[in-house]
């Protein structure tokens, strides 16, 4: 397996409101339970911050890394052979091609947080999945370590055929 030439890796975590939010709901079911007295209350404090924080986090544990020869993002796992030219948007272009520019055969890996995306071509024949669209914080450094893994693992093949 070859390396990446430059590897990325980026965790895809929930923004900051989220967890105040987490907290919230704790206070919330700490007032629920309060007529029960101040110990379930506390319990309800502990309990729902701690069950609403999770729910925060596995939704904000989405990863997007180039491993190897391959481009995972939350799921899917796709060789960087079989992909195409990468297109980096900005928030209203990532907006309209997440509403209705959007093709229901496509992999969407989207979170509505983060404001800009990278949308890569599928060159695959046998893959009926036309594009990817990724919500990325950097957009930019993405596209970048697509291209040159795949350049690289051209390379791999062209040294590989001549000897």
């Amino acid at each position: 397996m070859q390396l990446s030439a430059t590897p990325y890796e980026e965790r895809l975590t929930a923004p900051r409101s989220w967890w105040f939010i987490s907290f919230l709901v704790g206070v919330s079911f700490a007032l629920i339970l309060l007529p029960f007295g101040t110990l379930p209350a506390l319990g309800g404090l502990a309990g729902g911050t701690a069950a609403a924080a999770v729910v925060a986090s596995s939704y904000g544990s989405q990863r997007i890394r180039l491993v190897g020869d391959s481009l995972i993002a939350g799921e899917a796992k796709i060789p960087v052979s079989a992909l195409g030219e990468s297109h980096v948007m900005d928030p209203e272009e990532a907006r309209a091609w997440r509403t209705y520019k959007a093709d229901v055969r496509a992999f969407l890996l989207l979170r509505a947080y983060i404001p800009t995306a990278l949308r890569v071509e599928v060159t695959d024949p046998q893959d009926p999945t036309p594009y990817l669209y990724l919500s990325t914080r950097q957009p930019e450094a993405l596209a970048a370590a697509i291209e040159e893994a795949r350049t690289a693992g051209t390379a791999g093949t062209a040294r590989t055929a001549q000897a």
